[in-house]
């Protein structure tokens, strides 16, 4: 068998310039074929003279083994030797995908071909060469960086050395500590260790305690381990601090001159019970056109922290601030979050607003965006603010009713436009004095909290509209993509399975029967199932400088503005947003969309730390009731289990497949569903059973449940 050249992606002599386009566009498509009217298709060629250059350019590839024919006029990517950069996507079970930029599929990596890949590392990966309709397959040939250096795990002592176990299911090798390497740490001890090495040839890599976090299990243990392992830091350095507290408490007077006064208009703020850092406030007034002023008041954060100072840094490096089932790890000191940057009541404060020029049916006239001094006039919670909505409390309560008249009227204008209506049940822990979790108890999300955050919706598009169509200049975004029909399959075929079709003609049907399913499935089992797989279904929303729309908002342009002390994105929204009015620009397009990778980046580590203390306070609450019965969703499947989210507090656990008694039960990928050989007894997604908590690893996060339906 003749050996297949290597490509080394150069052009042949006295070839047309399509030819790296032709080229660039079969590695992009490596499993597909296509005739070359597909391919002018797709590269936007019309013009006769350019089509002959494809074909000529096809014979050429053809005859450079760089594409091979496999049916008449069709072509297809010869990937023998092709190379590709990409980052590796690790499962659970020791396998990968290697996520490629410019690759419509990830690459599938088994687990012996992986090497000294470890989850989140940029890698060099080979192609093999694969038959027909099947995936793409690669190994994993050189690691080009690594994402991280530093794990979480516990550490397993021997008598002269010792290894540490990662906390990350996706991390599938154990660290081999030296006796030299130890720090004092002891047997199961919850421990940071950093990665020294890997030798060649060598099964486990080497590494050395860091810090010791505690014993394994124990409550603030496990928090600070969280956070350790996806890299945030609790404490601000010496030098943060000092640069924080420098500030003067007192708002100078001649700051407040170069600021629109607004301390004597009505203000006020409507956060959480709990919360601590107030950084949107709404100020309410009529004008003597009948019409209402309404301002949305943001805290001035970029007043405080300067661009290139330390403070800046530190928030840059932080990114956003973290929620925790039981703490906040703030971006921003407490000094500034918590006091300087807090729309407090009855004092003055310092604010980026935008107000609006509305009528009763929330209409905007016009818009004023500026910098102010405003004074909160007093602090709602959520509840105290329905209390006035449903008529209970007298405090402002013509005011609030009217901004709650309002924002209804801008919700309703939102969904007619497309917006996607998603009301997912959350849950929260009530904790004791030692974090240990008592109860579930679900979060009621009333019309208040849906007021504040219509006003900072209309706030966050005024701003991005303002930008893209009077200033002209780069800006961060907030950008969610249109869904990907291929990726909405399995949510599509479930609704289905559950009586509602979701129709795919355009953006706008598919909103409107999400929609549709959204509101019709209301309160029923399906709903905790159906509306989560709809949410994960879709494209992720992320930062950046393309002024692309936001699809789930059905906006045009959309960026995040009101949120400046706990996410970086609004600061340097501020920031840019103040130079433009002053005919000032520091920040070049790159600048700014290294940010936005960078902010993108930790949003989804923050994304993954929160989740990560819910699913451990889950498994702890779990410990108490081993032996218990649940009725429960079968929310996931897989070739070793079902997963089965509990209907009373969203606590999920496995039943094994090798737990699963009366019948031998094999996985069905497609169906996406188990099935008794002898019986034929089916398990699907989304079905209904009822299961008793066998066992929780409070380590690897786990529970373990067993059907006791009559029978299995």
């Amino acid at each position: 068998m003749k050996k297949k050249k290597k490509f080394k992606g150069k052009a042949p002599k006295k070839l047309p310039g399509k030819y790296r386009e032709v080229l660039d566009f079969f590695r992009g498509n490596p499993r597909k074929s296509f005739n070359y009217k597909q391919i002018c298709h797709r590269l936007g060629i019309t013009s006769s003279e350019q089509k002959n250059d494809v074909i000529k350019i096809l014979q050429v590839m053809e005859k450079e083994e760089i594409i091979e024919s496999i049916d008449r006029g069709k072509y297809r990517y010869l990937p023998d030797y092709s190379l590709f950069t990409g980052v590796v996507d690790m499962t659970q079970r020791g396998a990968a995908y290697v996520v490629v930029e410019d690759l419509e599929e990830d690459i599938y990596v088994s687990k012996s071909l992986t090497g000294m890949a470890l989850n989140g590392d940029t890698v060099t990966v080979e192609l093999i060469r694969q038959k027909k309709g099947s995936r793409l397959e690669g190994k994993i040939i050189e690691v080009v960086e690594r994402s991280r250096t530093q794990f979480v795990g516990t550490l397993q002592k021997m008598k002269k050395f010792a290894f540490v176990v990662p906390d990350n299911s996706r991390i599938h090798v154990d660290f081999f500590i030296g006796k030299e390497f130890m720090n004092k740490a002891k047997d199961g001890d919850k421990v940071l260790v950093d990665m020294i090495d890997w030798p060649m040839g060598t099964p486990n890599p080497n590494g050395r305690v860091l810090k010791i976090l505690g014993k394994a299990g124990e409550h603030n243990t496990e928090m600070h381990a969280i956070i350790a392992e996806y890299g945030f830091q609790t404490e601000f350095e010496a030098d943060v601090l000092a640069d924080a507290e420098a500030f003067p408490e007192e708002i100078s007077a001649a700051e407040i001159k170069k600021r629109r006064d607004l301390r004597k208009t009505l203000t006020f703020t409507i956060d959480p019970l709990n919360a601590k850092d107030f950084d949107d406030a709404i100020s309410f007034q009529k004008l003597e056109n009948g019409r209402y002023e309404i301002g949305v008041h943001i805290a001035d954060v970029s007043h405080y922290v300067r661009a290139n100072s330390l403070l800046d840094d530190e928030a840059f490096n932080r990114g956003t601030s973290v929620y925790l089932v039981d703490r906040t790890v703030p971006m921003l000191p407490e000094r500034l979050s918590n006091n300087l940057c807090s729309l407090r009541p009855n004092v003055d404060r310092l604010a980026f607003s935008v107000l609006f020029e509305m009528n009763e049916k929330g209409k905007v006239f016009n818009h004023w965006i500026g910098k102010t001094v405003i004074h909160s006039d007093r602090r709602f919670t959520y509840e105290e603010a329905q209390e006035s909505i449903e008529g209970n409390s007298k405090e402002y309560k013509s005011e609030i009713q009217m901004l709650n008249t309002m924002a209804i009227a801008l919700r309703n204008d939102r969904f007619k436009q497309g917006a996607i209506s998603f009301e997912s049940d959350e849950y929260r822990f009530t904790l004791d004095e030692n974090g240990k979790p008592l109860e579930v108890v679900k979060k009621i999300r009333k019309e208040a909290h849906k007021m504040i955050e219509d006003f900072m919706l209309l706030a966050n598009k005024t701003i991005a509209r303002h930008v893209h169509n009077v200033i002209k200049k780069p800006l961060p975004y907030r950008v969610h993509e249109s869904p990907n029909i291929e990726k909405m399959a399995f949510f599509i075929q479930t609704a289905k399975k559950f009586g509602y079709e979701i129709k795919t003609d355009s953006h706008q049907t598919i909103s409107t029967s999400i929609n549709k399913m959204v509101e019709e499935s209301e309160g029923s089992v399906e709903a905790n199932i159906l509306h989560p797989l709809a949410i994960r279904s879709m494209e992720k929303a992320y930062y950046t400088t393309k002024d692309t729309s936001h699809f789930g908002l059905a906006f045009d342009f959309y960026t995040h503005f009101t949120s400046p002390i706990r996410r970086y994105p609004d600061l340097i929204v501020h920031r840019l947003l103040h130079e433009y009015m002053n005919g000032k620009s520091f920040s070049s397009q790159d600048d700014i969309e290294r940010a936005c990778k960078h902010s993108s980046r930790m949003e989804q580590r923050a994304t993954q730390a929160e989740r990560a203390s819910i699913k451990f306070k889950q498994i702890e609450y779990l410990s108490d009731y081993i032996g218990d019965r649940f009725e429960g969703i079968i929310s996931g499947v897989t070739e070793w289990g079902i997963f089965v989210e509990l209907k009373d507090n969203h606590c999920e656990g496995m039943v094994r497949i090798s737990d699963m008694k009366g019948d031998f039960f094999e996985f069905y990928e497609k169906e996406l569903c188990v099935i008794g050989r002898r019986t034929g007894k089916r398990y699907n997604f989304g079905d209904e059973v009822t299961v008793r908590v066998k066992k929780t690893n409070m380590n690897k996060r786990t529970a373990d449940f067993i059907i006791i339906n009559g029978d299995v």
